[in-house]
């Protein structure tokens, strides 16, 4: 059963709450003050606290502060309890990071609510992320790919992550009008390490918060840096992981770098996967109509793999579909791949989305994504990605794709 931490100063609180929580037969653990909880929430690593927000010395927003800066206890869904109704402290608490808040008094039916609902979702990110890494999480190079990201986390060291920038480019006109981040890992002891073998790392560690925080910073400082040097306006498009796209503080972190770096939301661009939407649909059309309200632009990344998601379509407030590799490779030889993309692309359009192929590699896939009105690829064919200053050289260059027919 899970594991709930109450941290509550008021004696008559807490045995109450621990009398409902052990009749719905709950492992509790208690603290009778912010600190204590603190170093519970540390050491047992339950899976949701309960939190009064109003307690002596350190309060329910100084708990929830140190338990968001741990990498180990970041994700734990953190439930505000408070006499308190006024919207300014609830929304000021769910923009620190709270999941939800129960106002006191509550009824036994509201606090099995809020704690089930949120513990279905904290289980369906777990277990995402365990599926992820269990294979390979024993072998001797993970142990010492954990070891090295843990080490470079403890000391806040970022120099040996760099951004990586891939074009995008529109199929008309040939120019690149877009790019997506990639984060890299260039280690001085293990040397260049892909992407598939730290991401899952980091998001079952829950080292992802940070990293996802400073490229998100790192992406927006570069978007002003170019803006301020007179390179054409582009829109960035940065991966968000299951564990970010849940964070309750996402939305006011986007608003506060936009606003340091005086960006036009229209540069910015999130991609999301299906299989993270599909998590929680309600939830994620939610925050996804938040997202738009502020200008960014969302798009749904790999698309095609997951065909539960094709009857939600329209539900979603997106602007971009990227087509799935796996599709476009040898698209022209293949006739399922070559059905399923054409499909994937009148039907993106038929919804007024922008549609760019994942992938692209020949000759051959470029011809026939142009035949079928394909908005823009992004591929080995026009450029790998690249570093920030070799993209900006591409940039300059003005290259374009090949015209239809040629080589």
């Amino acid at each position: 059963m899970a594991k709930i931490l109450v941290i509550e100063d008021e004696e008559s609180v807490r045995e109450n709450l621990l009398d409902l929580l052990e009749a719905e037969e709950f492992e509790t653990i208690t603290a009778a003050n912010g600190k204590i909880g603190i170093n519970l929430a540390m050491t047992e690593v339950p899976d949701l606290v309960l939190c009064d927000m109003m307690m002596p010395e350190l309060d329910g927003y100084g708990v929830l502060t140190a338990l968001r800066q741990e990498p180990l206890t970041a994700t734990i869904p953190f439930i505000f309890l408070t006499a308190k109704s006024a919207r300014s402290d609830f929304r000021q608490g769910m923009d620190m990071g709270a999941d939800d808040y129960l106002t006191k008094p509550f009824t036994r039916t509201e606090l099995l609510n809020a704690i089930i609902n949120k513990l279905e979702k904290y289980a369906n990110l777990k277990k995402y992320i365990f599926n992820q890494v269990k294979a390979n999480k024993t072998t001797p190079r993970m142990q010492l790919l954990e070891s090295n990201l843990h080490q470079l986390f403890n000391q806040e060291n970022y120099h040996e992550f760099d951004i990586h920038y891939q074009p995008i480019v529109d199929i008309v006109s040939g120019k690149i009008i877009s790019a997506e981040s990639l984060l890299r890992w260039q280690s001085p002891e293990l040397g260049t390490v892909s992407p598939g073998e730290f991401i899952p790392l980091l998001e079952a560690d829950g080292l992802i918060i940070n990293v996802g925080k400073w490229v998100l910073k790192t992406v927006c400082e570069q978007i002003s840096a170019w803006k301020n040097r007179g390179i054409y306006p582009l829109t960035i498009a940065v991966n968000l992981s299951a564990i970010e796209f849940n964070r309750s503080d996402l939305i006011t972190q986007i608003i506060n770098l936009s606003e340091t770096y005086n960006l036009d939301p229209h540069c910015l661009e999130v991609e999301l996967t299906e299989s993270m939407i599909m998590e929680d649909v309600e939830n994620a059309i939610a925050t996804m109509n938040q997202l738009q309200s502020l200008g960014i632009k969302i798009a749904i990344d790999d698309f095609g793999t997951g065909y539960s998601s094709l009857s939600y379509l329209k539900q979603f407030p997106v602007n971009t579909l990227k087509i799935d590799r796996y599709f476009i490779q040898n698209v022209t030889n293949d006739y399922q791949k070559s059905a399923i993309t054409k499909a994937l692309i009148q039907m993106g359009q038929s919804l007024n989305l922008k549609i760019i192929a994942e992938g692209v590699e020949t000759e051959a896939e470029l011809n026939f994504l142009r035949q079928n009105h394909c908005d823009a690829i992004q591929g080995f064919l026009f450029s790998r990605p690249l570093p920030k200053l070799e993209f900006e050289q591409l940039l300059l260059s003005k290259k374009s794709l090949p015209s239809l027919g040629n080589g």
